[in-house]
């Protein structure tokens, strides 16, 4: 009886420890399987050294080597949004979960599509995620470890901003703000149209190792070179604020329809020629003071530029004679 007592209350402990065991694994894999659905911060052993963006048939991938950020393997990175992106990346946290409800309504109903998001440091990837764009919170997007995963708002505690706006796969947004960045000797010529006078518009010309000044087509005499060549020289770098993003095609339709107030065009050395299109700005239907619109040939989409930045090349024929 003694034996048969002491057998039967082992084989009762070792199945209590076998249940015990089994209640510990599936905790260990369900809290494990939760946390894999809330992980959207890298935290990389020295630093994040490759980020890929994928958005319908387009990429960009910023790299990191030893001259720097990269975007594509051939242009240099914008570098304080490389570095904001960073502070993204490792900072971000969940802010609140996102209903059945809301995914359906924000999400699913407007067709808005997913930016896919890699994280590497070196050849390990820390991690990957989708980010939806979205003007139905105030942080302005929703995140999910994955497709089946669940959805969530996700921020940076302490920053109201909103940090979807910055996941883009548009190589221009990647690459510095810049309008002009050419030497006096790299230019060829400058035209400069004031749309609402053209009386005051001018056209600088290189000849041989001076310029030439010409307005209502004739090449004029009497003007100051030393504001000509310095009014050349303003060309060596020339940024714009940011770029429109997200305008509806209506709207940007809209803006070009009008009259430029300006049209600035600028031919290389080599013969490359750049045009930019300047439209008054207006907010609400308050005019904007500070900034302007602007078209670059060559790129999609409107550019905001402050009359801060331009202002110097917006010149009229009379700034260039003796008062």
């Amino acid at each position: 009886m003694n034996f048969c007592h002491v057998l039967s209350r082992n084989s009762l402990i070792l199945v209590c420890l076998l249940i015990l065991l089994v209640v510990v694994v599936f905790i260990r894999r369900y809290s494990s399987a939760g946390k894999r659905h809330t992980l959207f911060a890298s935290e990389p052993k020295r630093e994040i050294t490759r980020i890929e963006f994928s958005e319908k048939d387009k990429q960009v991938v910023l790299t990191l080597d030893a001259e720097g950020w990269k975007v594509n393997g051939k242009h240099e990175a914008r570098k304080n949004a490389v570095l904001f992106m960073i502070r993204i990346l490792t900072e971000m946290k969940i802010k609140s979960p996102v209903s059945e409800e809301m995914y359906e309504k924000e999400i699913v109903e407007k067709g808005i599509e997913p930016v896919k998001v890699k994280v590497f440091e070196k050849n390990k990837m820390l991690r990957s995620f989708i980010v939806f764009r979205t003007q139905g919170n105030k942080y302005g997007n929703i995140m999910k470890v994955r497709e089946s995963a669940k959805p969530f708002i996700v921020s940076i505690p302490g920053y109201e901003g909103d940090i979807g706006t910055d996941f883009k796969a548009d190589e221009l947004y990647w690459r510095p703000f810049t309008i002009f960045n050419l030497r006096p000797s790299d230019i060829s010529a400058i035209s400069l149209e004031n749309l609402s006078d053209t009386a005051l518009s001018f056209r600088i010309t290189r000849d041989r190792d001076d310029f030439l000044l010409s307005g209502d087509g004739r090449v004029l005499s009497g003007w100051d070179t030393t504001r000509v060549r310095r009014y050349v020289s303003y060309f060596t770098w020339v940024p714009f604020e940011g770029l429109a993003g997200g305008m509806a095609s209506e709207e940007m339709n809209s803006i070009e329809s009008q009259k430029p107030a300006y049209r600035l065009t600028v031919v290389s050395s080599d013969g490359v020629e750049t045009s930019l299109k300047m439209w008054q700005r207006h907010i609400d239907g308050t005019l904007d003071n500070d900034r302007l619109w602007a078209r670059k040939s060559g790129i999609d989409e409107l550019l905001v530029i402050r009359y801060f930045d331009v202002d110097p090349l917006l010149k009229s024929i009379t700034y260039f004679f003796p008062e």
